[in-house]
């Protein structure tokens, strides 16, 4: 897939959902609705097994495009809301292991991103925030929502009430990032992240991300019913006899699975 500002590369069996929007990645409606076609992309392609999303070597994504916000009415807004967290809910559905690497901003909608992969790399010129009360707004692509479960209420309230940025240290200090690396490392630290998911049980892998997604959403109960459901499917699949059989002949480790 080659969008004007948003491509997916595949190499290795590892997708890259590349952000190219000179100069800051502003993340207008153009490049939220190709980034959705990218993610849906990941999602159906099988000789996809994990997803990177990268913005380059300067910026990761400055944030929503504001001159083409500045101008739309409550209407205009109402029509195109919903759009945008669709947008960031197709990077977050990807039933396959997710990692953002991160260089320079990643501030309001980039910041948003983010928080839709299941880990974040980051280099140590990143910047990270919410920065929308500054613009007399709210976080609108689930800043309000994915930052608490991440870093907890009070952290986010900090963030997105005073809409300040956080450095790299600070961000890995709160759990916010996963790992903090040199610039020039992020996009093949984050690859490597990954790498170790291709081959794995491609249908367990996306049981295990469903049933941790969604348990965070729920009650223990249901939570537990919805791992009991994911975890009884799976002996419906040749991965499992395929694990089951290598363990029990070969040991641990040594399955050769076919992602079926």
């Amino acid at each position: 897939m080659v969008g004007e500002f948003v491509r997916l590369e595949v190499d290795g069996g590892i997708g890259t959902i590349c952000l190219d929007r000179p100069k800051m990645n502003a993340l207008n409606a153009a490049m939220q609705d190709e980034i959705r076609a990218a993610a849906m992309e990941a999602t159906e392609r099988k000789d996809v097994h994990a997803v990177v999303v990268y913005g380059g070597e300067k910026v990761f994504a400055a944030g929503a495009d504001v001159k083409e916000m500045s101008v739309m009415s409550y209407t205009d807004m109402v029509d195109r809301a919903s759009t945008l967290q669709a947008c960031f809910s197709a990077v977050a559905a990807i039933p396959k292991p997710t990692v953002s690497a991160i260089t320079g901003y990643a501030l309001g909608g980039g910041c948003e991103l983010t928080l839709t992969t299941d880990f974040r790399v980051a280099g140590h010129s990143a910047q990270l925030g919410q920065p929308e009360i500054l613009l007399g707004i709210i976080p609108g692509a689930g800043g309000t929502q994915r930052l608490p479960r991440l870093v907890g209420p009070a952290r986010a309230k900090d963030l997105i009430f005073s809409g300040r940025f956080v450095g790299a240290a600070e961000a890995l200090s709160i759990g916010l990032v996963d790992q903090v690396v040199p610039d020039a490392e992020v996009y093949d630290t984050a690859v490597a992240l990954v790498k170790r998911y291709v081959g794995a049980a491609s249908y367990a892998l996306r049981a295990a991300k469903e049933a941790i997604d969604r348990g965070l959403e729920v009650d223990l109960a249901t939570g537990l019913e919805i791992e009991r459901m994911l975890f009884a499917g799976l002996f419906a699949t040749a991965d499992r006899t395929i694990g089951m059989t290598s363990f029990v002949e070969s040991g641990p480790g040594k399955a050769a699975f076919e992602g079926r």
